[in-house]
């Protein structure tokens, strides 16, 4: 029994956007991969194509589709093993606060531009000194003249090289409580005293740029504060839900791509004596563990899905979710490669990048230690 209620609307939507990939996207990763970016055409040509920011209502430019929507675009850009197209991100991440946060004005200038791709976002949060940490952050923001001055620095920012609009995290330095001196700002790429810094080079998530960014006495206007003074920290917390259980949705789809390729491997290859690698039995296991292991995976996180869909608070199973199955896709990785022998040494390799790729997961969104002290506090330990 299916947990999740696909309809056949959803089901068109999947296959349009498979079909799409496969001819737009597919053919261009590895040389986004080697070029360590993605250009900005391919954030148009997918948001052209409606496939960004499928929650945003339609008077802003969006087709007001529910959750599943999101789910499907995640599984599906994952599909094409690569992470230069940060869409979630920029879709279920940082445009929902935009979208739940914003006034009119901030909506009616931004929203569209999310949507066709024209405007690509990121969210600084992170810091060198301060990384789950929120309560650590010291970049500084200070109304003066009618205008929001901002100074520090972000690093690790997803998009970083090529967002037109970010969402800095700062707080007010004469707040003493640093959970009520949090606020978050709009900073367009173009305003005064912003700066990009390195592209960072990084283990894995090769096409997709993280850079560092600079504010030094960066100037926006009062209007672009987003929510009110102070609740910066509120809003974070609101919408960590959603970040982590998206996060959980990447991982166990990445599990999954990982397992059918590892499986269809082992299936199609022989060794010297014309024997399938998948007819040997200790191969055999391998497969059935991995496979157990994805369908109890699929199962936990299709009931979360259900649940968030429906408005549920399920932070505690979200947090026990994106440890779980970040965990699950690098364990899965790690025994895929094993199977692949020689030819898991080359970059030709699927599973190589996968590899590399998945080792990021447990870290962002909150570290799988974190996720792990929130459960055990709700736990009463």
């Amino acid at each position: 029994m299916e947990i999740l209620k696909y309809t056949e609307a959803h089901n068109n939507f999947r296959m349009r956007m498979r079909d799409f990939l496969a001819k737009e996207i597919t053919p261009h990763v590895e040389q986004w991969e080697t070029d360590h970016i993605t250009p900005k055409w391919a954030w148009q040509k997918v948001g052209g194509e409606g496939f960004l920011c499928t929650s945003v209502p339609k008077e802003y430019g969006g087709m007001g589709g529910d959750f599943l929507y999101s789910v499907i675009c995640a599984e599906e850009m994952t599909r094409t093993n690569h992470t230069g197209l940060a869409s979630m991100l920029h879709s279920d991440v940082v445009v929902p606060y935009l979208q739940s946060f914003g006034s009119e004005e901030q909506k009616k200038k931004y929203l569209p531009g999310c949507v066709s791709g024209d405007v690509i976002t990121a969210v600084a949060m992170t810091e060198p000194g301060a990384g789950s940490d929120l309560a650590g952050m010291t970049a500084t923001a200070e109304e003066k003249n009618g205008e929001i001055i901002i100074n520090g620095s972000k690093t690790f920012i997803s998009n970083g090289i090529n967002s037109d609009l970010i969402i800095v995290a700062a707080r007010d330095a004469a707040e003493t409580n640093p959970y009520q001196a949090l606020s978050l700002y709009l900073v367009d790429a173009d305003a005064p005293g912003f700066a990009r810094g390195r592209h960072l080079e990084k283990m894995g998530f090769h096409s997709q740029d993280t850079a560092e960014l600079f504010f030094t006495n960066c100037r926006i206007p009062k209007e672009n504060m987003l929510g009110e003074k102070g609740n910066g920290f509120g809003m974070l917390m609101q919408k960590l839900q959603q970040e982590r259980l998206m996060t959980a949705i990447g991982a166990q789809a990445a599990a999954e791509l990982i397992l059918e390729t590892a499986v269809n491997f082992c299936k199609t290859t022989t060794d010297a004596t014309g024997k399938p690698l998948s007819k040997y039995q200790a191969t055999q296991f391998s497969l059935v563990e991995m496979t157990t292991d994805v369908k109890i995976g699929r199962t936990f996180l299709d009931k979360l899905i259900a649940e968030h869909a429906a408005g549920e608070q399920v932070i505690v199973e979200t947090s026990m979710a994106k440890y779980w199955m970040t965990d699950l896709a690098k364990r899965l990785s790690r025994q895929s490669l094993d199977l692949f022998g020689d030819y898991g040494f080359s970059e030709t390799c699927p599973i190589a990048r996968g590899f590399r790729d998945v080792r990021v997961m447990p870290i962002f969104a909150g570290t799988n230690e974190i996720m792990k002290g929130i459960a055990a506090k709700f736990m009463g330990l």
